[in-house]
């Protein structure tokens, strides 16, 4: 399949993705700014300990999801509305929810589960008597064995870097499985930021990668947009070619007006400068596929070189990658005590 036989949406597509995109979260990605900086509002103890209770008694198995930075940040942000004001403590309750809602619909609060049960024999019991589930969990390690997203260090604000590297993509992708893995990794680096943190940093390596496929990319975009408002910081992108050009030409028209400002493509020698301007260690956390010298492939080889992890089908090492990245996050927190 070459790029050119990727296949565009048509208008009636988009005007339904933009509909699905939009329903509950159209509004999250409102800016407003003082002085150049987006204005924010004080939020008191007693309003976050509100906010807690009713999403403790809401969602009782997934309550603890949000970290009370992440309220907080949600809260602090001007209504829709009337930009001069706060957002209303019953409006920022509606948009947690929507998000908690999502998890729901979507199997979030599941995907560690599915993760472990791949891991494990196929002789389990759950294994057996839910043959189904079973399934899906060994594709969704499938697509983490790619090794072609994974958490590696932090920015120099501190935020966890979920680096994706196009030429390990399937061109052939399992959507549910890609979107599944996509997600467990997401709440992994989000469970793992330091305190104060409420996003995370995305770096591409674009230089091969497969024919886009619109409906992985577009049900990407909705994780991000309705499970994620405000979670994303920046997306570098490089080298760029005519394939992301395409991806870029397809989201771009769909995307809220402030996620599509935080995409930056650049060629790779600007990708570079960029990456030793935001990288927590500068040019010494560029890795050797990005024209750097740190061996990302010694932690991460392609599934080939990997061995299993468990008893399953998981050879990705998903818990060193979680350790060392909790280990970042420690030194980190360290030099700020």
């Amino acid at each position: 399949m070459s790029e050119l036989e990727a296949k565009e949406l048509s208008a009636e597509e988009v005007k339904q993705a933009k509909a699905e995109l939009a329903e509950g979260v159209e509004d999250e990605f409102v800016d407003a700014t003082e002085d150049g900086k987006e204005k924010t509002f004080d939020v008191s103890p007693e309003e976050l300990s509100i906010i807690r209770a009713e999403l403790a008694c809401e969602f009782p198995d997934d309550y603890d999801y949000m970290s009370d930075d992440y309220i907080m940040s949600v809260a602090s942000k001007p209504y829709s509305k009337d930009l001069t004001v706060r957002r209303p403590l019953e409006y920022t309750m509606e948009k947690l929810s929507h998000v908690m809602e999502w998890r729901e619909e979507s199997g979030a609060v599941e995907m560690l589960d599915k993760l472990v049960l791949a891991n494990g024999p196929d002789t389990a019991t759950e294994a057996v008597e839910d043959p189904d589930r079973f399934a899906k969990a060994k594709a969704m390690a499938a697509s983490l064995n790619y090794g072609s997203m994974y958490w590696h260090g932090l920015d120099k604000e501190g935020r966890p870097v979920l680096w994706i590297r196009c030429n390990r993509m399937p061109w052939y992708p399992d959507v549910e499985a890609q979107v599944n893995a996509l997600i467990l990794l997401a709440d992994t680096g989000i469970r793992s930021m330091p305190k104060g943190v409420t996003d995370f940093v995305v770096i591409s390596e674009s230089n091969s990668p497969p024919p886009p496929n619109p409906q992985f990319m577009i049900n990407i975009l909705k994780a991000l947009v309705r499970g994620y408002p405000d979670r994303l910081a920046l997306l570098v992108s490089a080298p760029v070619g005519t394939i992301i050009q395409f991806i870029m030409k397809l989201l771009i028209p769909l995307m809220p007006g402030r996620l599509a400002s935080k995409i930056v493509l650049e060629d790779l020698e600007n990708g570079k400068a960029k990456l030793t301007e935001m990288l927590l260690n500068g040019e010494d956390d560029i890795p050797t596929f990005m024209g750097g010298t740190n061996d990302h492939d010694a932690l991460y080889p392609t599934e080939g070189y990997c061995p299993n992890r468990g008893q399953g089908c998981l050879k990705f090492d998903f818990y060193g990658m979680k350790e060392r990245l909790e280990k970042q996050v420690k030194e980190y927190t360290a030099t700020k005590d």
